[in-house]
């Protein structure tokens, strides 16, 4: 009964329009008070203690890192480079965000990073174009969610955190799903262009395309440095985050020269800003996931689940239907640190590889973000391009059953994701 009245609680404070991390926080604490024998002290300390991991140095370092790639010229110089590969395709200019995104995705790890910084360009350029407003929308945040699948991503790392699974297998992991996806995506362009008559650019001579290329080398590299420093074994994960930080310093500052010393101040607080959100987030759902624990309705799902049946598949079918639903009314990292810890146990007991459970949880609750009432990527591709939600979910339905695909796709045949960490560790 505590449980639920703390869930109605927290519910209630969101449609009243309070933030996700005070809501958890506050209904967490009404829940120990009703709750007899729990000291409410253990609220502050489940807050710290949420955030007690020194692991979690990687997300304001990876955060840091794409803003000052960000502001270091690296998306102009990325469009440029998409344009000259891919906007000779059908629908140039949306298969020139995808590419982008692609590119942007192994260097930021957030999407709300991606969407933003591609979404202020590539939204009014595809506009001025004709493509329809919410379809260019569409495009940019479908292309976004790339950033949480594909390495760096800080909601794979926070995973990687809470189930004790290495960061590094985790990274190769996201690569299949995340280039299936892609893939899906730029043929999902090529349909629309034909269907709504959206012309394609000459394509580039190869001279252009190696210009191209050698000025928007030093952007390329990123992902790279960040995949092989970590699988060689050089850097661990939190030395990588630490060691792009430094040159995407040097890459801005010295080479591309867009980035000003001047300019430092508002890039470090702005990073400071983002990286305080998704702390703040972890450190907010800290008592709310003790609460849980302590009335242990986590054991109770997961053996209401388990009693459903012993087959992997139709376990995971009701694991990803629930997290749909959760997808459609919470952020993906609240929801993430809110349940994961019911959901290991499931993983646990049916034996599925803890990679490929770790990709479908994530990967399901990264398609939360392109779907109504929540989708965060709607807002933000909406405020960006200063365009009407409604049209923008209307032109996301196929970019979001291709990722439904994908996500039964690893589901099914569990070597796609667990190929490429079992290959490399």
């Amino acid at each position: 009964m505590m449980i639920i009245i703390s869930t109605l609680i927290f519910f209630g404070l969101l449609v009243a329009g309070l933030d996700v991390g005070f809501a958890m926080i506050l209904a967490a604490l009404v829940g120990m008070v009703m709750h007899g024998g729990i000291d409410p002290v253990m609220a502050p300390l489940t807050v710290v203690s949420g955030v007690d991991s020194a692991a979690l140095i990687t997300v304001p370092l990876f955060v840091l890192a794409g803003e000052i790639m960000n502001r270091g010229g690296v998306t102009r110089r990325l469009i440029e480079w998409s344009t000259a590969m891919v906007g000779h395709l059908r629908g140039s200019l949306s298969q020139v965000a995808l590419m982008t995104n692609l590119i942007m995705a192994g260097i930021s790890g957030s999407a709300v990073a991606d969407a933003t910084a591609t979404g202020s360009i590539m939204i009014p350029a595809m506009k001025k174009e004709g493509y329809k407003p919410g379809y260019a929308a569409a495009v940019i945040a479908a292309g976004a969610m790339l950033g949480p699948i594909l390495p760096p991503s800080i909601p794979l790392i926070i995973y990687a955190i809470m189930a004790n699974l290495s960061i590094g297998k985790l990274f190769l992991a996201g690569v299949v799903p995340g280039l299936l996806l892609c893939a899906g995506y730029m043929v999902i362009c090529a349909w629309v262009a034909r269907r709504e008559g959206y012309a394609a650019r000459p394509p580039a001579s190869w001279a252009e395309r190696a210009a191209t290329t050698r000025g928007s080398i030093w952007a390329l590299l990123v992902p790279v440095l960040i995949i092989v420093g970590i699988r060689s074994g050089v850097i661990t994960e939190t030395e990588a985050a630490g060691v792009i930080c430094v040159y995407a310093l040097i890459v801005g500052l010295a080479i591309y020269r867009d980035l000003k010393v001047r300019s430092l101040g508002e890039v470090f607080l702005a990073a400071g800003k983002t990286s305080a959100v998704i702390l703040f987030l972890l450190a907010a759902a800290g008592p709310f996931a003790w609460l849980l624990n302590e009335s242990h309705i986590a054991t109770r799902i997961s053996q209401g689940i388990l009693s459903v049946s012993n087959e992997p598949l139709v376990i995971l079918l009701i694991v990803n239907v629930m997290l749909f639903v959760v997808g459609m009314i919470l952020e993906p990292l609240p929801a993430l640190v809110m349940f994961v810890p019911t959901l290991l146990p499931i993983q646990a007991q049916l034996g599925i590889d803890p990679i490929q459970f770790a990709v479908i949880v994530v990967l399901n609750l990264m398609i939360g973000m392109l779907h109504p009432p929540i989708g965060l990527l709607l807002f933000v591709t909406g405020a960006v391009g200063r365009v009407p939600l409604w049209p923008i979910a209307v032109q996301l339905l196929p970019f979001l059953a291709w990722s439904l695909a994908v996500l039964i796709l690893i589901c099914v045949f569990p070597g796609i994701v667990t190929w490429l960490p079992n290959l490399s560790f």
